[in-house]
Parts: structure tokens; sequence; C-alpha cells
């Protein structure tokens, strides 16, 4: 059965399932046409609608005209490598002289830094642009602009209440910003204003701007916005492009990283390339990624792609050492609602992702970081209902620096002032949390059945019209009741992950992973009655395909 949406004038077709689903996540038929057909001209809005993106053009379009040299000052993962590596092709396809500043994550930190900016001034550059960074550098524009160098910022961090004094300011969240959408990444950022100077200066012709689409999609999908609305347009026909894109160096992440270009999905993009580009930025120096998205020499995109590929094993190999010695002290905090927790053997390249793992195991806002003499540095991450950002700005008397947005913020303090610091955020936690904003519903099924026969290649096909899935566009979980499991093996190299076989009253099996499950549901054994929810792809092996469930839980009957 199929029903019908409505895209643009047109009418359009859908399944009964994808409907289901599209109304319990509070869609209407128009909406529905919107979202699962995107359209490049209806859903890219007026870059001009972007608060002094007018003067921004202005000042780069003088620039071009008096031949001055120009520096994109980006930030060191991938939002800001692929935001860099945007700005800098738009701008010399202008003419303009351009080359590119970031800093190092371990000497210098996140954002502006008025030392660089000195630098850059002696070298000769007489405008700087900052992408996906800024919004919060108001001492160092403040300096830039006496000393009379031009900046401009773009940027989509939360927006503090001093704005930055430049010659523009592009940030849609800006208080008062007419722009529509409100949730592009910093690479989208980089993108409107590409489009807005292309538009003014007539060249390239109209339409050579989506080349950039496949970074575009890059760093919107890994910078873990919400795919809706105009992100999704950009990271569908961004995939579009990225499956064949001309980037030998992309292409060479891919072969080192095993997967088909041609193929490559949202969820390949955040899980196998995104992962390997940020490895550089997290343990070395982000430059070396953002010279994998620029070069045109194949041989040297390979050798820095399994540059890369090594760095990220070893980033691996660090985050697991300390997710272990994290979830251990975590323990000593079970009864806090928020995790503040500070080691001086965690390096701050990679702290970030551990608290992402962190708050899905304990359901709750994760501050890690690494104690540096008589400074902490760390990253945050959140949960529904905890707007990360704002619970900093509480206590941003003992912060030294912080930004960042809702789900994912970075900070420093001074190391004495650690424990005030876990009693603001869970004082603020108790004050704005409820019991229902904070519930867990990461596990709770989109669809449901009591059987495996509609589990089939149909079923994914029909499930496909939603990709790209990312952050407010989650893929589907399915919920299978009254199953009995054949096999149960624990796999993994520590044994930390289960394989099942579960079987429905038909007798029709199917195969299931669950990754990291295998001590909370130790008592599984064959022969047992259970139900399961999780997320359903396609596993290839030894040349067969067969559909499997990734499993987020299991409940034992």
């Amino acid at each position: 059965m199929t029903h019908t949406v409505t895209s643009r004038a047109e009418e359009q077709k859908v399944s009964e399932i994808v409907a289901e689903i599209l109304t319990a996540r509070g869609m209407t038929p128009e909406q529905m046409g919107v979202f699962l057909f995107p359209d490049y001209e209806r859903d890219l809005h007026d870059p001009m609608l972007l608060t002094d993106m007018d003067r921004a053009v202005e000042r780069i379009l003088a620039a071009a005209a008096s031949k001055e040299r120009v520096v994109i000052y980006g930030d060191y993962d991938i939002d800001g490598i692929t935001a860099s590596a945007v700005m800098m092709e738009g701008l010399t396809a202008l003419g303009l002289e351009v080359s590119s500043y970031i800093p190092d994550r371990f000497e210098e930190g996140y954002g502006i830094n008025q030392a660089a900016l000195e630098r850059l001034q002696l070298e000769g550059a007489q405008l700087v642009i900052s992408v996906d960074c800024g919004i919060t550098s108001t001492s160092e524009a403040r300096w830039a602009k006496e000393s009379g160098l031009d900046l401009i910022i773009t940027d989509h961090h939360s927006v503090p209440e001093e704005i930055p004094e430049a010659i523009a300011v592009i940030n849609p969240k800006r208080p008062g910003d007419l722009y529509p959408f409100k949730d592009l990444a910093g690479v989208g950022v980089a993108f409107k204003l590409v489009q807005a100077l292309q538009r003014a200066a007539g060249t390239p012709e109209a339409g050579q701007e989506k080349w950039l689409l496949d970074l575009v999609a890059m760093g919107t999908i890994c910078d873990v916005v919400p795919l809706v609305g105009e992100n999704r347009a950009l990271a569908s026909y961004g995939l579009k492009v990225l499956r064949r894109t001309r980037r030998v160096g992309l292409r060479a992440l891919a072969e080192v990283g095993g997967v088909e270009m041609g193929q490559l999905s949202a969820h390949e993009v955040g899980f196998v390339l995104g992962p390997r580009m940020n490895a550089a930025g997290r343990l070395e120096h982000a430059a070396r990624s953002l010279e994998l998205v620029m070069t045109a020499d194949a041989g040297r995109a390979r050798e820095i792609a399994s540059e890369l590929e090594e760095l990220n094993r070893q980033r691996r190999a660090d985050q697991a050492a300390i997710l272990e010695m994290a979830n251990e002290m975590a323990e000593e905090y079970r009864d806090d609602p928020v995790l503040v927790l500070a080691h001086a053997d965690w390096s701050h390249g990679v702290v970030g992702i551990v608290a992402s793992k962190l708050a899905e195991k304990w359901h709750r806002p994760v501050l890690l970081a690494q104690v540096l003499g008589d400074k902490v540095k760390g990253s945050a991450r959140s949960v529904p209902g905890y707007n990360m950002v704002e619970a900093l700005r509480s206590v941003e008397p003992l912060l030294s620096r912080f930004g960042g947005h809702y789900f994912a913020a970075g900070y420093t303090l001074d190391g004495a002032k650690l424990d005030e610091l876990r009693h603001g955020l869970n004082e603020y936690y108790l004050e704005t949390m409820s019991e229902e904003t904070g519930d867990d519903e990461t596990s709770v099924p989109d669809i449901a059945w009591s059987d495996l026969s509609k589990v089939d290649s149909a079923l994914l096909d029909e499930l496909a019209v939603l990709e790209p899935y990312g952050n407010s566009n989650p893929q589907p979980i399915v919920g299978l009741k009254g199953l009995v499991l054949t096999a149960v093996r624990r796999v993994g190299t520590n044994a930390q992950h289960l394989s099942l076989k579960m079987r429905d009253s038909e007798g029709k099996i199917m195969g299931a992973i669950g990754f990291g499950l295998a001590e909370a549901h130790a008592g599984l054994h064959e022969g047992q009655n259970v139900s399961v929810s999780g997320k359903l792809n396609t596993n290839e092996f030894q040349g067969k395909s067969s559909i499997q469930m990734v499993l987020l839980d299991i409940i034992h009957e």
C-alpha cells in the first residue's frame, strides 16, 4: 500500500511504512514531500538574507580587484577542514591569492588567536576570513581592527552576548538574522558565502558551485548538525557529487577505509571517512587532512591517506584506553546527573569521542577533560533536553574559555575550579531538566512486528528513501517480538559483542549483532524467548548478502 505526499506541485507515492514513520515524527503529507524529495533550487535559501553577507561580498570582491593577500582561518575538525577547502576553492576561482591557516590544537587551541593574527599580518595578509570559528573571538577581533587587519568571521556556533567587531560577522544564529534555516554547519555557512560571491561576480557560471557539495556533505554529516531542511538538501546532493568526486584524496581515503566510493552513504561518511580525516587534528595537525582534500597529486593523496589510516588506528587505541579509565571513574560519580571527569593521561584531542560514548552509555551529559598542569581542557557532549552551551554559560565565571552548540562544546578552566564546575553543571541540570526531558528514547521502535516476514530487501528499499540519516533524522528503529534464540556467541577482541541468530514462529531466521552488549546480557542462551529492537542493514560475508539487525535493546522473556 502507498501513501500520497506533496513535493512542490507534484504528488508522489511513498510506502505506508515510511508515511507511518514520518507521521509519528510529526510531519504532514506536504512536509513529507519536501523532506523525502530534496530540491536544490527550492531548499537552498538566498545567501544575501544572512546578516552582513553584503559587507563580506563587497570586501572580498575589493580584495580580488586589488590583488590582496587573503588567509582562510579554519578549525581543526572535519567541519573546519572542509569549510577551509570550500572557501579556498571558491575564492581562488574568483582570482584571489588565497592561503590557509589552521591552528594547532595542542599549542594554540580552538578558535582565532591573536598571536596567529600577528604572524599572518607580518607575512603580508590583508584580509583574514574565519570558517567554523570566531564568533567568541571578541578580543582578537578588536586587536585586528586596531591593527589594520581586516577580519571577516563566518561561524555557526552559539552566539554570545557580545558579537566581535569585524568587517562582517556571518552566522545564521545571530539575533535578528533573517536567514530561514539556523542549523547550517560551518562548511554550510562558508558555502553560502561562496554562493553569494559567485552570484555577485557572475563567475564561475551558475551551477558550478555544486562541485563543492562533496565537501559540504562531508562537513555537514560529520559535524552532526540536524539533517533536515537545507542541510538535508546539501547532504543529499553532496553525496551524489561525493560518489563521483574528482578529488583524488577522497578516493584514496575511501580505498584505505575499505569502502566503495560509488556506493557511499551518510553512515560511511560519518563513521569511515570522517574519523580518518579528523585523526590528524586529534593527534597531530589538521593541515595534513586539508592537503588531502585539495591535492591533485594521486601519489601524494595515497601517501597522506595511509598516514591518516595509521593515525586513526592510534586514535582508536588511545580512545579505548581512555574509555576504560573513564568508565571506572564514572562509577564514583554515578549519582551525578552530569558526569564531569578529568585525568592528566587523557589527550584532549580524543576526549570528545569518548565523551560521546559515555553519554550514550550513561544516558546523561558528559564532560571529559585533560589536566594540563594547573589547567583543564576538555570536550562536552550532551543529551536531549540539556543545552550544553547554555549549561556552560550558566557557569561562565569559572571558565577561561568555552564555545559550541546544543549537543557539543569545548571548554578550558583552572584545575582548582573543577569541583565547582561539577557542582554548577549538576545544579543547572536539576533546575532545567524534568524527568520527561531526561528520558532516554534511543531504543524505542519506529515500527514493530511479531514476525520476520516483513523484514526483507523490499523493506530496506522502502526505508532507503529516508536517507541520508543523521541528527534529527535517525535511521528507523525496528522492534521484533516473540523470537527464539537459536545461536548465542560472544565475539570481538575482548568478547564484548553479541552475535545472535533469531527465529520467529514460522521458522524464519535472522542474524543480529549487539556491539558492546555482551556483558549486559551475559545470561542469554539458546532457546530463550526475546524481543529486540535495532537498526537493519545488509551484511556481506563470503560473497553472500543477508539482512541483519544491529541491536540496541534486548528484552529477556
